[in-house]
């Protein structure tokens, strides 16, 4: 049986490291924790040059990066609307949340939000890579987190069939 512990952590591919690294250090207050660089993929021998670092997004979860300069340039699925792929992390409450708008507003990003999502409320603005990145501050008692856990299984099999949004947990939507 596999036992998941946490993500030990999810990698993206960037532009320029040291841009990146200093965006998020500035902006996002997170440190640089790793740095490894090697003329050759471990895994697979190929000779690609790369930069990977690792910056710690708290409570043991980190957010890493790969600069590959030696690959065709940079860019994203162009059959995904930007809304869809998004790296999302997590603040204390909603003060927290208006506050890190606040933040990021003065240092020059544009943001989006506080937008409702029911049981969290979110911000969305960009990196410099173009990863589009959410603070989200959850604001549901645990009661409502209880239901959605409960009507997630019904939800999935509607979906399966229908490809049409479930009512289970319309209430989400409806919240104020």
């Amino acid at each position: 049986m596999i036992n998941i512990k946490r993500f030990h952590h999810v990698a993206y591919r960037c532009i320029d490291a040291k841009e990146t690294v200093d965006w998020y250090r500035d902006k996002l207050n997170m440190e640089l924790t790793v740095a490894i660089a090697e003329n050759e993929v471990p895994s697979t021998k190929e000779p690609d040059p790369y930069m990977h670092i690792f910056l710690d997004a708290g409570m043991g979860n980190v957010l890493a990066f790969f600069e590959i300069p030696n690959s065709p340039t940079m860019g994203r699925d162009q059959n995904t609307p930007v809304w869809v792929q998004h790296i999302a992390l997590e603040v204390e409450n909603f003060d927290a949340l208006v506050d890190a708008k606040a933040s990021l507003e003065s240092k020059g990003v544009e943001v989006l939000g506080p937008v409702n999502h029911g049981v969290f409320k979110s911000i969305y603005f960009f990196d410099p890579n173009g990863h589009r990145l959410e603070l989200a501050a959850n604001t549901g008692t645990e009661q409502q987190y209880q239901e959605l856990k409960r009507v997630a299984p019904m939800m999935i099999e509607e979906w399966s069939k229908t490809k049409k949004a479930p009512r289970h947990a319309a209430w989400l939507h409806e919240m104020e």
